[in-house]
């Protein structure tokens, strides 16, 4: 007797094909609509399942099936789709392989990304396949990584440019960004309003106005000032250079903007202490039928809580969560806790942060801790200090605030003590700095700058100012403000040679009378060259502009904007 084995798989398929029983039919193709309500109507499992079954896999099934991994976040899905993608043909797909490099850039799976890349250039060398790569290196902090790649392409295109110049901006390297820009006009290709809005926000984070004005002009020549993304980034940095005005003028050329316009206007108003003007803003953005976002309603209790409107932000802070259903975030939080401890009420502030239902950060903590040194309670300082050196040990603005708050107390043995604590910690304060633009230079000053070319005629010009404003307007140096314990003489000296002091000394000296005087800081301005700069702006009628680490201070006529409320 023959022996009979199992019947081979081939040999069943043999008779199948040649059965004259008609085989089953395949199931008919997913229609493409339904296939995307599956995508991006949160059925991605069963949207995967259904493309598994499809017998012919259409790539731009497979495109919209990595658009949704990319909306959900997905990474599990994710590495799915990159176990199918090796073992098919849809790595020759450009379009497939520029939204799965697009997917790991989002999920930040540069390892995943890597192996897929290498596999797919042994066929084909894509540029738009290299400048995702890129983007994600730009995007993981791998900024040299990014490079190479770029730099390896056969030709930059603006979209390799622009992912250059993008993830420069991203990890705030803005001095790179202007130098690449510079390099991308040389090279004959044309900014686009991808590019300019990353040149644009660069200028604001260093705060260069007249490089900003020059790239406005070319935006405009463009044609690209007609993008709102374009127009919001003006925005914003025309408010960051101290130009509120500038900032209205290029929103009232947009008012039919969107959301993003609008907020990124309430924003502008907000910096500058506007507060009012960025509420009315906001009512009027709502009779327009536009949506707040929680950017927006940042922006608008931060307003509230530098121009001391607690009771309108507290309405808005509820209006957030139980009209617009937005969930607050720690941020908005920060904002509320510095409303109420601008306003006197600690007690409440703290009460907020140990009740919210976000986990505090060190920020919250820390605006807590200033409040505490501006309504001079230093025992509660104390306690909110431990609170954020818990989370941040080596923050240096901490220790400062504490010593402030001791030292308006006049515990000088207390302040003493935090110094020592900073020096067996080995924490460095971390020095002030100011800096100003003039005839498209950049100058910066520390804390008595002795390095400067100009530092002799600089004291000499400063001593004599101080002499006068003491003269004609009183002004006596806020010697409490000094947190050593030292003769009246030389905490006079100290204050004397702020950065901030300094600055503005060396803007009069080399700029024309009545003409606007920009400075920047990158620590809250102290109260002795806030009362300093309010006597000098009415004694040599000149404006004098202030950023400094919170907001903007505009001091015209012996006044500030902030109304000494900061």
């Amino acid at each position: 007797m023959a022996w009979v084995g199992p019947v081979s798989p081939y040999l069943r398929f043999f008779r199948q094909s040649f059965s004259t029983v008609n085989p089953a039919k395949p199931p008919p193709p997913i229609p493409l609509q339904e296939f995307t309500s599956l995508c991006y109507g949160g059925q991605i499992k069963e949207a995967f399942h259904r493309f598994n079954s499809e017998i012919w896999k259409d790539p731009t099934l497979f495109s919209h099936l990595i658009l949704s991994c990319i909306q959900a976040k997905s990474l599990l899905l994710g590495n799915q789709l990159h176990s199918l993608v090796l073992t098919s043909g849809y790595r020759r797909e450009k379009f497939v392989a520029n939204h799965l490099l697009n997917l790991y850039s989002k999920l930040g799976d540069l390892q995943a990304a890597l192996s897929w890349f290498n596999a797919l250039a042994r066929f084909e060398f894509n540029l738009v396949v290299c400048s995702s790569l890129a983007h994600m290196y730009m995007r993981t902090k791998s900024l040299d990584e990014g490079e190479k790649v770029i730099k390896a392409m056969p030709i930059l295109t603006v979209v390799a440019w622009n992912t250059l110049i993008a993830g420069k901006a991203q990890n705030g390297y803005s001095e790179g960004v202007l130098q690449l820009y510079k390099m991308m006009k040389m090279s004959g290709s044309r900014p686009d309003k991808i590019t300019f809005v990353s040149v644009i926000s660069s200028c604001s984070e260093i705060a260069i106005l007249g490089q900003g004005q020059q790239i406005h002009a070319e935006a405009l020549k463009s044609g690209a000032c007609s993008d709102v993304a374009v127009s919001s980034s003006l925005i914003g940095m025309y408010s960051k250079c101290g130009c509120l005005e500038a900032s209205l003028k290029v929103f009232s050329e947009h008012e039919n903007g969107d959301d993003v316009l609008w907020s990124s206007m309430i924003a502008a108003y907000a910096f500058h202490g506007q507060g009012e003007e960025a509420i009315h803003l906001f009512e009027e953005m709502q009779g327009r039928g536009l949506e707040a976002n929680e950017v927006t309603f940042l922006s608008l209790l931060y307003a509230c809580s530098h121009c001391g409107l607690r009771k309108k932000g507290m309405e808005l802070f509820e209006m957030m969560e139980k009209q617009c259903g937005l969930k607050p975030s720690v941020q908005h939080y920060t904002c509320m806790v510095d409303l109420l401890g601008r306003s006197g009420c600690l007690s409440e502030a703290e009460d907020m942060i140990r009740s919210m239902r976000v986990k505090p950060d060190a920020a919250i903590w820390k605006t807590l801790l200033s409040a505490c040194k501006i309504n001079k309670e230093a025992d509660m300082a104390q306690r909110i200090a431990e609170e954020v050196l818990r989370l941040q040990p080596q923050d240096s603005s901490s220790y400062v605030l504490l010593a402030n708050a001791h030292a308006s107390a006049g515990r000088w043995k207390d302040v003493s003590e935090v110094w020592k604590a900073m020096r067996d910690k080995n924490v460095k304060k971390e020095p002030g700095v100011s800096w100003l633009e003039i005839k498209n230079q950049v100058h910066q000053f520390c804390m008595s700058d002795k390095y400067h070319p100009e530092y002799e005629k600089i004291e000499s010009y400063l001593k004599e100012l101080i002499a006068e404003i003491k003269k004609k307007k009183g002004y006596v140096p806020d010697t409490a403000s000094v947190l050593h314990d030292m003769g009246v003489e030389e905490k006079e000296y100290n204050l004397t040679h702020h950065s901030e002091k300094l600055a503005v000394a060396f803007a009069l000296m080399h700029t024309p009378p009545g003409m606007p005087i920009r400075i920047m800081k990158n620590l809250r301005i102290c109260g002795d060259c806030h009362a300093a700069f309010r006597c000098i702006s009415e004694v040599r009628n000149s404006e004098i502009v202030v950023r400094d680490g919170s907001r903007f201070h505009h001091f015209r006529n012996g006044k500030c904007s902030c109304g000494d409320y900061w």
